[in-house]
């Protein structure tokens, strides 16, 4: 009885036979990951029981059109008009299938849950391996537990607005809605902490359910809506409410609403060691996120255009925090609108829940190789295999972080701002590592772009590079301190913070990524004795079958 494993070119033979085929493909992509990690310089940690599908899924999630751009419609309606929500919205999509068409090629040669800062190291020159990791390390970061805040914060400004639907006298308050707020990060929190296949199967649903969501909205809404808008005010009206006199940076500023929604498609590859086949299912991950949450959120920023009927009463002057809302009650009344929130608040807790995802595995990652504080800890797997103490510190920080919005009317905005421009930058990096630094000497995995690498990788950071200047910038004119766009100052804190400990500590013992599979226990196997100890050795073309084997999916040599 064997068991084929397929090593470059050939095969070692251990183990048993099986006869289902489609069970041995599924256990030899298995088998391939662990070596292919090995290489990288990891052993197989996590739990890989994540389809291509699957990764797509809480990709897919974590860019959430549902969540990502309806609780902030009003305002972009206030900054750009619909001509920002529908045309800013697209153009944002485009430009951000650079980026990911870029990245996704960089995954599929490196396809760890460091991501980004892994990336960084392989693709940096040696003497900037340690600096350049540490800061993308902690942007990523920051984006990711940021993420947490705004969706969670955003899916308690909803559920509140629910509640005024059928309780007219209800009126919230800052303090409400951050104690709705802190009750989702908590039952979040508890649900990361199960095991990998329920957050796949999770995910899973949650495709369906945004896809046949946003699908009866638009078709219900659409029908029922008395009273609809021209074309051209749907498709084309510009509103400036900002008080700056630029209509032209009233509607850039609306474009925020749209890359904050486009966002977090990295998770793909923060779970690549959960995923089979992940050279392959990982780099589709990002780009059908991309892809597929362009194409929703396009049509349903159409639909919601159509669906208004006073743009002064509806969204100008709104008693409702939520614009859509009271769009929603109008066009179809109460019952239809409950049913329409109803979608939106169960796809915000999906997208919640695959944005935790995202980001407890890079913590987690970024904690295995001692960058994080408390790293032993963070770094540490439960029976499931599941990183829960990195889910619950990134919990912590984001409630602490949702605390201003108790304070500002524009905290929520901030909030969005420090995630988008986050991500942004940890996205930059190691795109403009491949296109420079790594140019010639980069090795492409299964998913790469050919002679398209470098002039997307070009276009991905220009856009960058735009967005993050952009979304610093005061929001409304004249600035006041309640409508301050404060995002650069916990954003400096962060890194300001990241590079003086880097400075005065980190590199004098920071390194970059760090291999934890130099040595392993071998145990006794098939009345074989064989020693305890033995170094990892990468299985190369030139290694004799007979001295080498799988151990714990580690590939061993015999000395």
């Amino acid at each position: 009885m064997t068991w084929t494993i397929r090593v470059p070119d050939r095969a070692l033979i251990f183990g048993r036979e099986r006869t289902d085929e489609r069970q041995k493909k599924r256990d030899q992509a298995v088998i391939d990951d662990e070596m292919l990690l090995a290489k990288l310089g990891y052993k197989q940690s996590l739990s890989r029981q994540l389809s291509t599908f699957s990764n797509f899924a809480i990709s897919f999630g974590c860019c959430s059109v549902l969540s990502g751009l309806l609780p902030m419609w009003g305002t972009t309606l206030l900054t750009g008009g619909t001509s920002a929500s529908i045309w800013g919205y697209l153009t944002v999509a485009v430009l951000t299938l650079s980026i990911g068409f870029s990245l996704a090629e960089i995954c599929s040669a490196f396809p760890t849950t460091g991501g980004l800062y892994f990336w960084t190291a392989q693709l940096s020159d040696s003497e900037w391996v340690p600096f350049m990791c540490w800061i993308v390390g902690y942007f990523n970061w920051l984006s990711l537990a940021v993420a947490i805040c705004a969706g969670d914060l955003g899916m308690a400004g909803f559920l509140t607005s629910a509640i005024s639907v059928t309780h007219p006298d209800f009126v919230t308050t800052p303090a409400i809605d951050y104690g709705v707020f802190i009750a989702i990060l908590l039952i979040h929190g508890w649900m990361n902490t199960l095991p990998i296949k329920f957050t796949g199967v999770i995910n899973n649903v949650s495709v369906w359910w945004h896809v046949m969501g946003i699908l009866f909205i638009v078709v219900v809404g659409l029908l029922l809506t008395p009273n609809k808008p021209s074309a051209s005010f749907a498709l084309g009206q510009m509103y400036n409410g900002s008080g700056f006199s630029s209509e032209g940076y009233a509607w850039l500023i609306g474009l925020l609403q749209a890359q904050f929604t486009l966002n977090g498609y990295d998770t793909a590859a923060h779970v690549s060691e959960e995923t089979r086949s992940a050279q392959k299912g990982s780099p589709m991950g990002i780009v059908m996120a991309i892809g597929t949450s362009a194409v929703a959120g396009t049509v349903l920023m159409i639909a919601c255009a159509f669906m208004i009927q006073d743009f002064d009463r509806q969204i100008v002057h709104s008693t409702n925090n939520m614009a859509i809302t009271q769009v929603f009650l109008d066009g179809t009344g109460v019952g239809w609108t409950m049913w329409f929130l109803v979608i939106i608040l169960v796809a915000m807790y999906f997208a919640g829940a695959a944005v935790i995802v995202g980001s407890s595995r890079q913590t987690y990652a970024f904690a295995r190789d001692g960058a994080m504080p408390f790293s032993n800890w963070l770094a540490k797997l439960t029976k499931s295999k599941v990183p829960a103490n990195a889910v619950w510190f990134n919990i912590i920080f984001s409630a602490i972080l949702g605390i201003p919005y108790l304070f500002s009317e524009v905290a929520f905005e901030t909030i969005v701002s420090i995630n988008t421009i986050a991500a942004s930058i940890s996205y930059f990096i190691p795109i403009w590592l491949r296109i420079t630094m790594a140019r010639k000497r980069f090795q492409k995995g299964p998913f790469h772009l050919g002679a398209f690498s470098v002039p997307c990788g070009i276009i991905a950071c220009a856009w960058i590079s735009f967005t993050s200047a952009l979304f610093i910038l005061p929001t409304q004119w004249p600035v006041t301190p309640s409508n301050m766009n404060f995002a650069v100052i916990p954003f400096a804190f962060v890194i300001g913070l990241a590079s003086l400990v880097y400075a005065v500590s980190g590199r004098k013992w920071f390194t970059g990524p760090v291999r934890n599979i130099d040595t392993v226990i071998i145990r006794e196997e098939d009345g074989q004795v064989i020693q305890e100890t033995r170094r990892v050795v990468l299985l190369s073309e030139d290694d004799d079958q007979d001295s080498c084997w799988m151990q714990d999916g580690i590939p061993v040599k015999k000395n």
